[in-house]
């Protein structure tokens, strides 16, 4: 992967058309689904190859987003950006507010408990109904996983140190 792409974070897919003026339906990864269309330009992985393109105009569009990208005006033209990733560069993200953090920012961190045991890395954050949580790939090989409730169970993000201080053991 090049630095490039290492600056990239996937904001969604190019899953549909929508009419004949080039418009494409976007399966959005952000939250809320429209605020992908805040990002301009998008990177746009078409044949194998990031290329910056602009929106023209974009809306949501009953549970879903649809745009329409600069140079693609006709449905012809826009089936060639079919099931295409989009991204953007890190630096278009806003900066996160104290005390919040981005998803991909928490991917990685070594997960400690207050007792100084590694308990393992963050493979991955997951949503749910009430709260995020931590998917920990554990030490011991199988896989934790861990409410992010600050002051509760997560009393500590690190950042700099590449580290969060969980109240968690292992066989929770």
């Amino acid at each position: 992967m090049s630095q490039d792409e290492q600056d990239l974070i996937q904001v969604g897919r190019i899953s549909g058309l929508h009419g004949v003026k080039g418009w494409v339906k976007i399966f959005s990864y952000t939250e809320p689904r429209e605020g992908i269309l805040k990002y301009t330009p998008w990177r746009v992985k078409v044949a194998g190859q990031w290329r910056a393109l602009k929106l023209k105009a974009g809306r949501a569009q009953g549970k879903g987003v649809v745009a329409h990208i600069e140079g693609y005006d006709d449905r012809d033209v826009a089936a060639t950006l079919m099931n295409c990733d989009i991204a953007i560069l890190r630096e278009q993200l806003p900066v996160a507010k104290k005390g919040e953090y981005y998803w991909l920012d928490l991917v990685g961190l070594a997960v400690i408990n207050v007792e100084g045991l590694s308990l393992g890395s963050v493979e991955k954050v997951m949503p749910t109904g009430a709260n995020d949580v931590l998917v920990v790939a554990g030490v011991n090989g199988e896989e934790l996983l861990i409410p992010f409730v600050k002051d509760l169970y997560v009393l500590d993000v690190d950042l700099a140190s590449r580290s969060i201080t969980v109240d968690w053991q292992l066989d929770y």
